[in-house]
């Protein structure tokens, strides 16, 4: 048998692996594109069955498209939903900038494996056609900017929104924890007033819950859908009802509201809410890589560093130094952060890449988005796994070092003065020795008073102690 069969286009006939369920277009885009090897995820692969799936579905209803060929059509999308077909599409990333050729391969294989349920053979076109039939009511215009919406909606829900969730659990979890445990706070990672564990580890939890709230107010928009709009947003060659009737299928296939746009031609010109979201999870990476830094930096040592906590040890940290042990799991969370924002510069060149009726960057605003989206949930749900959850508080040692702490001077400015204060620590880091021996040695203030001011808990409390007197 040979190893290729020949199909046929507007330009003339290919040859197609046998095996392949892809038709002409396709394979001239597969010799096209030979770029990165990089293709379509799986969760946009999904989302573009389930519009081929849910546009048969309302063409059979609105007497478009006949039953028999609907069915099929719909039989041969729902195996690509289930990433069944997954190995039928092969197209590189770096294609025409509208992705006609991915909408084309899930057109030509949906066609084919059509034929196939039908008793034909692949590739006969007059029992089900990839254009005519698959793509009725369609365009590449609308069908791959609606399908950026859907399997980021997609995978926002299903991955991403969870495993912040979870995240932020973890970290609400910790900072109760954490709550009695007093340490020196930093500014400009210079010693500075002291602050609770449990309250660093409260801010990190308040930066997840806002970066969650940041990404829920996209959403409205994102579950706007171009479909509908075909070429050039007039909605040519499509039924009037179809824009709301496939949002609606959709809304049924997935339970998430997606509903036609309010307007086409910004739908199909634009990717203006894809930069929005980008930059949600661009402002979530940001975040992410805080957290991860300062676990980092209070982990180091174990001996000559910071040494505030442990994380847990995962693998040894060094081909030469025995027992050595290294926080692999927040370097890993940086350098997802670090990719996440590199894919935003990318999300934004590409949105601002529309020219009168539609952008011509879609398919990398499509792969960058999705993979910030899996990669930022991996990590989430690692970070929390494999490190949040194992932290230990080398409490003691925190103490200690904030009791010595010379900052401690400021809880006295509003008894000595700023001026007095700033000699206290002078004298006080000069000599060795601590604020509470200098005042006294001084005779600022009385000692019952002292040890009230200088309670470092209520320093992390707010206001000042009332009923102290100072001494100059």
């Amino acid at each position: 048998m040979s190893d290729y069969r020949v199909e046929k286009d507007a330009l003339g006939e290919v040859k197609v692996p046998t095996w392949a369920l892809w038709g002409a277009q396709t394979q001239r885009a597969v010799e096209n594109f030979p770029i990165s090897g990089i293709r379509f995820p799986q969760t946009f692969i999904r989302a573009i069955g389930l519009v081929k799936y849910c546009a048969a579905k309302v063409n059979k209803e609105l007497g478009l498209l006949d039953e028999k060929k609907a069915e099929a059509i719909m039989e041969a999308s729902k195996e690509v939903i289930e990433g069944k077909l997954d190995e039928h599409f092969p197209l590189d990333i770096f294609q025409t900038g509208s992705g006609t050729s991915t909408n084309m391969n899930a057109n030509e294989v949906i066609a084919n494996r059509a034929c196939e349920i039908l008793g034909a053979q692949r590739g006969d076109k007059t029992v089900v056609h990839p254009n005519d039939h698959v793509n009725l009511g369609q365009s590449s215009n609308d069908v791959i900017p609606a399908c950026i919406h859907i399997s980021s909606a997609l995978a926002l829900k299903e991955k991403l929104l969870p495993a912040l969730e979870k995240l932020h659990k973890a970290l609400l979890e910790k900072a109760k924890e954490f709550d009695d445990i007093v340490k020196t706070g930093r500014t400009h990672l210079m010693d500075a007033m002291p602050v609770r564990l449990g309250q660093e580890f409260s801010g990190y939890a308040s930066q997840i819950e806002l970066a969650i709230e940041r990404i829920n107010s996209v959403l409205p928009r994102l579950y706007e859908l171009a479909l509908g709009g075909t070429a050039v947003g007039t909605g040519i060659n499509t039924h009037p009802e179809f824009g709301k009737r496939i949002a609606e299928a959709l809304s049924q296939e997935t339970g998430i509201p997606f509903k036609e746009t309010r307007n086409h031609f910004s739908a199909q010109a634009t990717m203006d809410t894809a930069v929005e979201l980008s930059g949600a999870l661009k402002t979530l990476a940001v975040a992410l890589y805080k957290i991860a830094n300062d676990l980092r930096w209070m982990n180091s040592g174990p001996q000559a560093g910071l040494a505030e906590i442990r994380l847990p040890a995962l693998q040894p940290g060094s081909s030469i130094m025995p027992g050595k042990i290294n926080p692999v799991i927040p370097e890993a969370v940086i350098m997802v952060s670090m990719q996440v924002i590199g894919n935003d510069s990318v999300v934004t060149l590409a949105g601002a890449s529309g020219n009168f009726e539609l952008n011509v960057a879609l398919p990398v605003i499509a792969r960058n988005l999705l993979e910030s989206i899996m990669i930022l949930a991996n990590a989430s749900e690692v970070l929390v796994d494999k490190c949040i959850n194992g932290i230990v508080a080398n409490k003691e040692h925190m103490q200690r070092l904030a009791e010595q702490n010379a900052i401690l001077a400021t809880a006295l400015t509003p008894y000595i003065g700023y001026d007095k204060a700033a000699q206290i620590v002078k004298k006080a880091m000069a000599e060795n020795k601590t604020i509470r021996e200098v005042v006294l040695e001084l005779g600022l203030m009385k000692e019952d008073e002292l040890d009230k001011v200088l309670d470092i808990r209520k320093m992390t409390e707010g206001g000042f102690v009332a009923g102290v007197s100072g001494g100059g």
